[in-house]
C-alpha cells in the first residue's frame, strides 16, 4: 500500500491568501512561507497577523497533519521590522501615562500570542531556516517542534543591540530548547552570531543541510514521515510534550493518563494493528 496520506489533496482545504506570507497544502504538509524577500522577510505588523491566521488555518485543517515554516529570499527573517518599531510611540500614544503603558504592555502581549499559536497548533511545525535568522526570528523558531538549517544560516538574539530585552519567546523559551543557561545568556547579553555549526553543536538545530535546496528536501522528508502516521497519535504526542515541558515529571504522568483513558481506544489503533500484522503501511483518517 501506498504511504501517502490518504484523502490529502491540495482541492479539498483552500489555504489562505494573505499580504505576507504564502501558504500551500500538498500531500498533508502544509508550506508556510514568510514571503518579503525584498525586505529580509522583516516581520511588519501584516506577517505577525498572517502567522496568527496561517497557524490557526493549519490547526483547523484536517488535510495538514504537519507544517514546514520556511521562507523566500536571502535571508530567513531580519526580524522585526524597524518601521514598525518606530511606528509604536503613535500606536500607544495617550494623555494619560498608564493608559498608554497599557497600551504597550497588550501590544506585547498580542505579538506573544502570535508566536504562542505555533505552540497551540496540533500540528508538527518544523521550521526550515536559511540565511539570516535575526532577533524576531529566534523568538519565531522557539515556538517550533523542530528546526532544521542550512549551512549558511546563522542566529542572534539582536534585541540586545538596539537597546531592548527581547520580549515575545526567547528567553523563555530558548533555554529550554538548548538547556544550557551559560550559553543562552552568552547570546543574549552579546547578540553575537551563532553559526549553523555552533546551533547544532549546542543542540538549536537538529540538522545541518549543506544547501539550502538539501534543506528544503531534506525537510520535506521528515514532515513526510509525520504526515504518515496517525493524526491523532501525533496531535497527542505535541500536546504531551508541551504539556511535560512545562509541569512536573508526576503531572505529565497523570495528564497522560487521562488523555489515553480518552483517546487511545480509536479508528488509528485498531488501523495501525491490523496494517501491522497483515505487513502492510497503514492509511489513517485525517
Amino acid at each position: 500500500m501506498s504511504s501517502t496520506p490518504a484523502a490529502t489533496t491540495a482541492t479539498r482545504a483552500e489555504p489562505p491568501v494573505l499580504e505576507a506570507l504564502r501558504v500551500t497544502l500538498a500531500d498533508g504538509i502544509a508550506t508556510v512561507t514568510l514571503n518579503r524577500p525584498d525586505k529580509a522577510n522583516a516581520m511588519n505588523w501584516a506577517m505577525w497577523q498572517d502567522i496568527r491566521t496561517a497557524m490557526q488555518w493549519v490547526d483547523r485543517t484536517p488535510e495538514a497533519r504537519v507544517a514546514i515554516l520556511d521562507a523566500e529570499g536571502k535571508h530567513f527573517t531580519s526580524g522585526i521590522d524597524l518601521t514598525m518599531m518606530m511606528g509604536l510611540q503613535a500606536q500607544i500614544k495617550d494623555d494619560c501615562d498608564g493608559r498608554s503603558r497599557e497600551k504597550l504592555r497588550q501590544l506585547v502581549l498580542e505579538l506573544q500570542d502570535t508566536l504562542s499559536s505555533i505552540e497551540r497548533c496540533r500540528k508538527p511545525v518544523l521550521a526550515a531556516i536559511h540565511g539570516g535568522c535575526v532577533g524576531g526570528g529566534v523568538d519565531l523558531i522557539s515556538c517550533t517542534d523542530m528546526r532544521y538549517c542550512a549551512a549558511d544560516a546563522y542566529f542572534t538574539i539582536k534585541e540586545i543591540d538596539i537597546g531592548m530585552v527581547a520580549d515575545v519567546g526567547t528567553l523563555q523559551r530558548l533555554p529550554k530548547i538548548i538547556g544550557n543557561q551559560g550559553i543562552v545568556r552568552e547570546m543574549a547579553f552579546t547578540g553575537r552570531r551563532v553559526d549553523a555549526a555552533e546551533a547544532l553543536q549546542i543542540g538549536l538545530v537538529n540538522k545541518v543541510y549543506d544547501s539550502r535546496e538539501a534543506l528544503q528536501s531534506g525537510v520535506r522528508e521528515m514532515a513526510a514521515l509525520i504526515a504518515a502516521k496517525s493524526p491523532l497519535s501525533i496531535r497527542g504526542t505535541k500536546e504531551m510534550l508541551n504539556y511535560s515541558r512545562d509541569h512536573s515529571v508526576a503531572d505529565g504522568l497523570n495528564y497522560i493518563a487521562t488523555w489515553n483513558s480518552a483517546m487511545l481506544m480509536s479508528g488509528d489503533l485498531m488501523t495501525a494493528m491490523m496494517a501491522n500484522m497483515a505487513k502492510q503501511t497503514p492509511q489513517f483518517k485525517d
